[in-house]
């Protein structure tokens, strides 16, 4: 017979987005550093 699972908590559930969000937080400014990088290595050369 289907039993309803138990509800997950608030905390838990922010818990969780809150670690996925960090991890893409993360990766996204790794990506911004290495472009700004780059960009400040192409107009170095350019001068």
């Amino acid at each position: 017979m289907a039993v309803p699972k138990k509800r997950t908590s608030k905390t838990k559930k922010n818990l969780r987005k809150n670690a996925w969000k960090r991890k893409i937080w993360n990766k996204v400014n790794k990506a911004f550093t290495l472009a700004k990088m780059i960009y400040k290595e192409e107009t170095k050369q350019e001068n």
